[in-house]
């Protein structure tokens, strides 16, 4: 890891030889040895700088992904621990994305209905965040539990949402104490969770423990497909340690006795999963022929061989160049340029295009608890959306891209004034 300023790691071949050869798939222990993608160095994405800390410097650390050649889970090595990241001041609130909000809601309509969840069921979230998801289940009368590891979000859920949460991080420890407290899931889900944890296969050991006989798992995470075909390589960053296909995922729920038995594919994040699993022994629940479709997909697609997975450095390249191109062109034509949002994927964008100041005078962003900080490593500063109306630039560059139609929606009035819409993945369209 380097400090901010300082030289970047060495590029010599044999030292990185030297380095890859001491780290292990997090799944099956397979000896890595295959970079899927180097973003250079980069902050923790999520480590949003207060004014008081612009005099100081920042830790910058490796953002490479690496592919296991043997379950073909694409994963970063763990350069800065899982406790660490969240068990500070978080700064993501899932409630301020009105279009997640409504996400869960139709979760929990389409869960109530299908598996006739009530009363007498215990549904469990896992990174339960602020209480975005449960809330809709209370709502209706159903209990719920959530497990979260963000003091600062869960305080929220328990003090303003009145959400029961364990400030814990899930795994097998965390499930053997609701084990022995006899808090078994009817319904275990998690949403953008899987991909966060450093122990993969503790955490899914945890849900096998927790898990009612007859109940039932949901995850949802960003197919690994989707951001291979639509270059979305900005959603690759600190606090996310694998990047998942179905194949993969089905052999690591296997492995620890969960059988899946339904996919649905999810437009969120630019193109999600979500699974559903059960107790192998539990064939009341059979499964779905979907699950054989979405391989299927991946197969063809390449996720079964390494040369798809060798080819994705060259489109991350073109894609940066082509951002720089346009941001270049809009300062020589005395444009202003202004981001909309402060999402972790942004950072991931702005830190490995070497975009700051220089090109994007200031974001904005829904959420007062970004307001008035600064972008890491970037050190963009970060308005209320206001501030657009007040400045009228010429340019709204959307960094979290997967909300497009909800941030054009909001910001239809740019157009005003001739300020257009610019999207950076998969790669730079100008909205006319």
């Amino acid at each position: 890891m380097s400090r901010h300023g300082d030289n970047p790691p060495s590029t010599d071949p044999k030292h990185d030889r030297g380095i890859m050869n001491e780290i292990q798939c997090r799944f099956c222990e397979t000896p890595l040895t295959e970079k899927f993608v180097d973003l250079g160095v980069s902050p923790v994405s999520n480590d949003y700088l207060k004014p008081e800390q612009l005099m100081g410097g920042e830790m910058f650390y490796p953002l490479a992904a690496y592919v296991c050649p043997e379950c073909f889970l694409v994963q970063l090595p763990e350069y800065k621990s899982a406790k660490e990241i969240f068990n500070q001041e978080y700064a993501y609130f899932s409630s301020y994305s009105s279009s997640w909000l409504e996400h869960a809601r139709r979760y929990v309509e389409d869960m109530c209905e299908r598996f006739g969840y009530g009363p007498d069921s215990l549904v469990i979230e896992l990174a339960s965040n602020d209480g975005y998801l449960l809330q809709y289940f209370k709502e209706k009368g159903v209990p719920v539990l959530g497990v979260e590891p963000s003091a600062n979000v869960a305080t929220y859920a328990r003090e303003e949402r009145d959400i029961p949460t364990l400030i814990r991080f899930f795994g097998v420890e965390t499930a053997q104490e609701l084990a022995a407290e006899g808090r078994y899931a009817d319904l275990l889900l998690g949403n953008n969770v899987l991909a966060h944890v450093p122990d993969i296969n503790d955490f899914v050991g945890g849900m096998k423990i927790v898990l009612k006989e007859r109940g039932v798992i949901t995850m949802e995470f960003p197919h690994l497909l989707r951001l291979i075909e639509q270059n979305q390589f900005d959603t690759i960053y600190h606090e996310h340690f694998s990047y998942l296909s179905l194949g993969t995922v089905q052999q690591i729920f296997a492995h620890h006795g969960l059988t899946l038995f339904d996919v649905q594919e999810l437009p969120t994040h630019g193109g999600s999963l979500r699974i559903f699993a059960r107790h192998a022994e539990n064939e009341a629940l059979p499964v779905s022929d979907a699950i054989a479709q979405v391989l299927e997909k991946e197969a063809r697609a390449g996720l079964r061989g390494m040369d798809r997975y060798r080819a994705f450095q060259p489109q991350v390249d073109a894609t940066k160049q082509a951002l720089l191109e346009f941001l270049i062109e809009a300062k020589r034509q005395d444009k202003t340029v202004v981001g909309y949002g402060a999402p972790a994927k942004g950072n991931t964008l702005l830190n490995y295009c070497g975009v700051r100041t220089d090109f994007i005078d200031y974001t904005v962003d829904r959420s007062p608890h970004k307001q008035g900080r600064f972008l890491p490593g970037t050190r963009i500063p970060i308005h209320a959306p206001e501030r657009i109306g007040e400045t009228r630039p010429d340019y709204v560059l959307i960094l979290p891209w997967n909300l497009e139609r909800e941030i054009t929606g909001q910001l239809a009035y740019i157009r005003e004034w001739g300020g257009k819409f610019v999207v950076p993945i998969p790669t730079v369209r100008v909205l006319d």
